[in-house]
């Protein structure tokens, strides 16, 4: 069996590692995992530490750790000594890991944590190609900060059990709220017309909570269906900690049959960049 390669990424809540080994010629994912801590160095340690813990993994069996995120910027020298420790690009980490988790060679992918990035990544004959596309302020953070101002709750486990029930009628404005069919032809009346426009005094928690989290999505998906069409791709990649919130996955199935767009979730989503900063090449 060959030596590890780790992947750390140090993100603005939580950190996750994960790691690569050489079996029977092939390279073997081992289980990624992620902390929360207060500073990055703890959060950094603590991951590392957790991590070769629980799969038995000594300073020698781990040939390189390849790190990347805004919070890697706070380790200034190798993790221990001796071992080799790399900085990498954040958004070749994200257009790597979700080409990877997709086993697509050509997608648009959305790396859905704090904020949000959206990367071009394709695979071509001399290597791969990643294109940072530009990115929004809207994302985990945005989803967060929005429901402990308004709903005195800041947990995303609290979040999406506050989404239980909650009805959209009572907050978003719809094309149907305001337009008769016959104006425009060939659109889903369906579609939000203005988040929030329609915010009635009877809206209860559940359904600000679920408008909150459906703005988010609906926010990063026309960005990324733009992005799509933009490169005549009908596939978006969607990775980081949002792809576990079953709201945001329920808006997104429904922007698919209004786009045309399918949003490709894959397992281990939650750990792209994390994947792709293991994958970056070393010259």
């Amino acid at each position: 069996m060959g030596k590890a390669v780790l992947g750390i990424d140090v993100g603005g809540s939580t950190t996750k590692i994960v790691g690569f080994r050489e079996e029977n010629g092939e390279r073997r994912l081992i289980e990624p995992q992620f902390v929360r801590a207060t500073d990055p160095l703890t959060s950094i340690y603590g991951a590392f530490g957790k991590f070769t813990m629980q799969n038995g993994l000594a300073l020698s069996d781990i040939e390189r750790v390849m790190m990347t995120g805004a919070g890697s910027a706070f380790l200034d020298k190798p993790l221990y000594e001796g071992l080799d420790c790399r900085t990498v690009p954040e958004f070749n980490s994200v257009g790597l890991g979700g080409l990877y988790l997709s086993n697509l060679n050509d997608a648009i992918v959305v790396s859905m944590g704090t904020g949000t990035a959206l990367i071009h990544a394709r695979h071509t004959e001399s290597g791969t190609d990643i294109e940072y596309l530009g990115g929004t302020g809207v994302g985990g953070g945005t989803l967060v900060g929005l429901s402990r101002k308004i709903l005195g709750v800041d947990t995303v486990e609290h979040i999406e059990q506050l989404c239980e029930g909650g009805d959209l009628s009572n907050i978003d404005l719809r094309i149907k709220d305001i337009s008769s069919k016959n104006i425009y032809e060939g659109v889903n009346y369906d579609l939000t017309a203005s988040n929030f426009g329609k915010l009635s005094d009877l809206a209860n928690k559940h359904d600000i909570a679920l408008g909150i989290v459906n703005m988010v999505a609906e926010t990063i998906g026309m960005l990324a269906v733009f992005a799509a069409r933009n490169y005549k791709l009908d596939r978006v990649v969607l990775t980081g900690n949002l792809t576990g919130i079953a709201p945001i996955r329920r808006t997104f199935e429904s922007m698919e049959k209004n786009f045309g767009i399918q949003f490709v979730i894959p397992q281990n989503a939650r750990f792209g960049t994390v994947i792709g900063a293991a994958l970056c090449p070393t010259n």
